[in-house]
């Protein structure tokens, strides 16, 4: 598998508040970009993939979401998580 649980608690430390803290937005987006980034690579294998499409598509919906979300709470952590990641909008 390709997300460990260790590779999980990494990314919880370095972007939540502790590795055991899953529900920071920030967490929770570095852990959706990881697996974006993931799924982007096996479709440019499998172009014909059309359901790890779709759910790519959809992962991509539920990481603007939380994006939306934080910034409309906090725009400096906001601006700090889209830098950190290199996400454009």
């Amino acid at each position: 598998m390709y997300l460990t649980t260790e590779r999980k608690k990494e990314i919880f430390k370095k972007y939540g508040k502790s590795e055991s803290d899953t529900g920071t937005p920030e967490g929770q987006i570095a852990l959706f970009t990881e697996r974006i980034n993931h799924l982007t690579g096996h479709l440019k294998k499998n172009r014909k993939d059309f359901s790890t499409e779709r759910s790519l598509v959809l992962m991509v919906g539920k990481r603007r979401n939380l994006l939306n979300y934080l910034k409309k709470k906090d725009i400096t952590r906001y601006r700090a998580i889209i830098a950190d990641l290199g996400i454009r909008k």
